[in-house]
């Protein structure tokens, strides 16, 4: 396992992050054991949950598997409320499911309408002046939003936001406007969630074939929809995958670790067996050449009337 600077904070984590939605969900505490376990053997350090993952129940799943283990890993978790006296209380109830002291991270998990950014960033540094948080950031924000926010940190003497997690592969691509050239520029660490789009990219789904019963695709309209609209793309994706020897999946993974502005995908699985699967994706480099063929598959890159193109961040 590679290990990346996390932005400006001087912390390494592995390149590889464990995302825990699917614990008390799709898996039990047993199988969320071993999955943790298989991660940190291959060397993860680095693992994302969130306050509202099964109503604190991943939380709570977590503070029973972490003895021993905490010291070892770099931890992050999500408030869901633009209300600064959640983001306080927050912190508190998932300590407290986790049963440890600090988080490595706490993130605002989206920007809603109503939003008081001086409010919220005050929040936050009384979070880290507690000693709850070494670290904050943000989950979805636009650009413009995440620097508006440490701009109000900065004469403030706040902590800043350190880190912005976003949905990106090659289907969702709007990031490479603003997001991720100001993510360099400032030196934000990147992480990544939905990398296989639902499992579209992982071989999960065929287009023109039937959608999988027991899946995702039955209930969220926008797998159909991509899989119709982007299926000669997928199709070729795959080829490409197979062609090299490759699952899809570390095809996709690959793809995202090109970028110079992604510090870690967000791996989230239900078994340790898909975590062993996941492994390799992070050996695959993928060649100038390649990373321009496999983007070239999905027209998906945003058309601006004005801006520049930024080299290796966005390929127009």
């Amino acid at each position: 396992m590679n290990y990346v600077p996390f932005g400006a904070t001087g912390q390494q984590v592995s390149e590889m992050c464990l995302g825990t939605m699917m614990f008390g969900d799709r898996c039990d505490q047993a199988e969320s054991d071993r999955i943790l376990a298989t991660a940190m053997e291959h060397g993860v350090n680095f693992i994302d949950t969130a306050a509202m993952y099964v109503n604190g129940g991943t939380e709570t799943i977590l503070g029973n598997i972490l003895k021993g283990r905490r010291d070892k890993l770099f931890i992050v978790t999500k408030v869901n409320s633009i209300d600064p006296d959640v983001i306080r209380t927050s912190i508190d109830e998932s300590l407290k499911r986790m049963q440890i002291d600090a988080v490595d991270l706490y993130l605002l998990h989206w920007p809603k309408a109503g939003m008081n950014p001086t409010a919220m960033m005050a929040a936050l540094n009384e979070v880290v002046k507690a000693g709850k948080a070494r670290f904050v950031g943000c989950c979805n924000f636009p650009a413009w939003l995440l620097a508006h926010f440490n701009a109000i940190a900065a004469p403030n003497n706040w902590p800043r936001l350190v880190c912005n997690q976003i949905p990106y592969n090659p289907i969702e691509r709007g990031v490479e406007v603003e997001v991720l050239p100001l993510a360099v520029a400032d030196n934000i660490a990147i992480t990544v969630y939905r990398p296989l789009i639902f499992g579209i990219l992982a071989g999960k789904y065929q287009p023109g074939a039937p959608i999988p019963e027991d899946s995702r695709g039955n209930t969220d309209a926008r797998i159909p929809r991509w899989l119709e609209k982007y299926g000669e793309g997928i199709t070729r994706f795959n080829q490409f995958a197979a062609d090299r020897q490759l699952h899809p999946a570390q095809l996709a993974v690959a793809w995202l670790r090109y970028s110079p502005a992604v510090t870690t995908p967000i791996i989230g699985v239900s078994s340790a067996r898909q975590l062993e699967a996941s492994f390799p994706g992070f050996e695959v480099n993928l060649s100038d050449a390649e990373y321009a063929e496999v983007t070239g598959m999905f027209d998906t890159a945003v058309k601006e009337e004005a801006g520049g193109a930024f080299a290796g961040l966005r390929r127009d």
